[in-house]
């Protein structure tokens, strides 16, 4: 049994048991989260798909912990110009692991 996801602005494909990195969600370290944007949920043949999200479908995850991924490097250079600037980002995320999904 898998479900598709929308949070923060990406899609993500989920399955029970499974931990991944998302953009920042608000919430402490071993709280519970639900996901409301259930966008497809496939148990087997049987596929529910939404338009565009399920109504009663959620994704109950866990919250594992907060961190910053690695610097971006952005670099604008112009030759012969005397022009060169140089910056980083580094994005926000958290972590969470699937624990339920339900249709």
């Amino acid at each position: 049994m898998y479900a598709v996801i929308a949070t923060g602005g990406k899609q993500y494909r989920v399955t029970e048991g499974e931990t991944l990195k998302v953009e920042k969600i608000a919430g402490e370290e071993g709280s519970e989260i639900e996901l409301n944007q259930v966008l497809m949920v496939a148990d087997g043949d049987n596929i529910q798909v939404g338009t565009p999200t399920l109504e009663k479908g959620s994704v109950t995850a866990t919250i594992k912990s907060h961190g910053r991924g690695k610097k971006v490097e952005i670099i604008k250079f112009r030759r012969r110009k005397h022009h060169r600037k140089q910056m980083g980002h580094r994005q926000s995320y958290t972590e969470i692991e699937v624990t339920k999904i339900k249709a």
